[in-house]
């Protein structure tokens, strides 16, 4: 197991920015408003061959009037529970405040190492600020700027003294990554929370609670995920405060990197403009996708009809989407929680599919057998043979005569025959036609004429 390092302090002391500068990536929102990090942020970081894992957190802030203040407070307790290290982070320019005094009191009662940092000190002329601190009761000071990095490498070579050095190896993960995203207020940290088994994520009924994109690992049976929480994407036009604009840029970035998107639909609202707008950033960016109509609790079902109508609704609007599984959660009850990994694990199984080039050009023939090719200017379109590119998503690509005269419809005839003869009815498939060049093998025209042998001219 790697060292556990968590960073915490008051509000707007750098914790995001010192976060990111020693993970060496952008992962934390950062931002001059005081309490953008409200969730426990984990990145893995190394350091002269000690590698660790670094927890980010709320600012902590006894008698803070901040509606989420008590679910920050309960985040920073269990990340200092979990760590192994802890870094307090003072603030150089603003000096001393009375929650810095409640955190060092409370730090005093853990057994374990604490690593006291003064941020905001840009350079040796700035280190003076160092003496006031001192009146805390604390023997080592660590001056650092998060931002320029002044002091980092000198704090690391302390904090990792006493880590286990370990090999540099390539980390290659066959976790599936999820991303769980939707509209404000859908109930997504709700159900990373009930997945999980415990209170992983802050939850409220403020819109836009969540800010950073939360990792979650986890292993379930024989195999791992990657839940990645997002903040609510709303619609543009709604979007004005610049720290919401950066959480839905992460929020859609995240989706570049998953495999699956949850998409979580309030159930008891029914199906939006905005929750097919969030359904099409996923279909977009190529993901395995599952609708859940979350809140199924809430919803007046007496006729027993309401998910078909939902799902009918759901199917109209985003027919873009047809491939994607629906199913039926409560994320507050746990009604049908667990079974969502199975429909992943389906959806994934696809998603990740590789078929021979012999069985694609098979299909591929019964594909043409059964409805002709059209004509393009005079011409009979002809298909010569197709292969697998690439995966996840399944990526074909067809060699053809022309093309540029392919109809859509018929494009999307020879997708559908694919996911039929392949069972590859629950994830996205791409299919590229491309023009044939040089002497690629005709495979799907049968009567094509054999070239003809050039004779060698004679020598006397």
């Amino acid at each position: 197991m790697k060292p556990i390092v968590a960073i915490v302090g008051r509000p707007n002391v750098g914790k995001s920015t010192l976060f990111n500068r020693i993970t060496r990536t952008r992962d934390a929102i950062v931002d001059d408003l005081p309490g953008v990090t409200r969730d426990r942020n984990y990145g893995d970081a190394r350091w002269d061959n000690k590698a660790f894992i670094l927890v980010d957190t709320g600012g902590f802030a006894e008698g803070d009037d901040d509606a989420f203040a008590p679910h920050i407070r309960q985040q920073v307790e269990q990340a200092i529970v979990d760590a192994d290290a802890i870094v307090l982070i003072l603030d150089g320019k603003g000096g001393i405040s009375p929650f810095d005094a409640d955190l060092i009191h409370i730090l005093r009662t853990v057994d374990k190492p604490v690593f006291y940092v003064v941020n905001k000190i840009d350079g040796e002329g700035q280190e003076k600020a160092l003496f006031e601190f001192y009146t805390l009761g604390i023997d080592t000071l660590f001056p650092v700027s998060a931002e320029h990095g002044y002091g980092v490498a000198d704090f690391l070579d302390e904090l990792t003294a006493g880590f286990p050095e370990m090999e540099v190896k390539e980390e290659r993960s066959d976790a599936i990554r999820i991303a769980v995203i939707g509209k404000p207020n859908a109930g997504k940290s709700s159900l990373i929370n009930t997945v999980l088994g415990e209170e992983r994520l802050v939850v409220s009924e403020v819109p836009g609670t969540t800010r950073d994109c939360i990792d979650t690992a986890f292993t379930r049976g024989a195999q791992s995920y990657v839940l990645v929480d997002t903040a609510g994407i709303r619609r543009k036009g709604k979007v004005s405060l610049r720290l919401e604009k950066f959480s839905i840029i992460k929020a859609l970035r995240s989706l570049e990197r998953c495999d699956v998107a949850m998409i979580v639909i309030d159930a008891e609202l029914g199906i939006s403009d905005q929750d097919v707008r969030v359904a099409g950033y996923a279909y977009d960016r190529g993901c395995g996708a599952i609708f859940l109509l979350n809140k199924w609790d809430l919803v007046d079902n007496r006729d027993g009809k309401a998910l078909k109508r939902l799902t009918e609704n759901l199917r109209m609007e985003a027919k873009f989407l047809s491939f994607a599984p629906v199913t039926t959660v409560s994320a507050k009850t746990g009604q049908r929680v667990q079974r969502i990994f199975s429909i992943v694990d389906q959806v994934y199984a696809q998603y990740a599919a590789r078929i021979t080039t012999g069985q694609l050009n098979k299909a591929m023939d019964k594909a043409l057998t059964r409805t002709e090719p059209a004509m393009h200017k005079g011409t009979r379109l002809k298909f010569y043979y197709v292969t697998q590119v690439s995966t996840r998503p399944p990526t074909f690509v067809s060699f053809v005569n022309f093309p540029n005269g392919v109809h859509f419809s018929y494009r999307r005839y020879l997708v559908n025959q694919i996911r039929e003869a392949f069972s590859l009815n629950k994830t996205p498939l791409c299919l590229l036609l491309k023009q044939r060049t040089g002497k690629n093998p005709d495979f799907l025209n049968k009567k094509s004429k054999p070239t003809k042998r050039k004779k060698r001219s004679s020598r006397r």
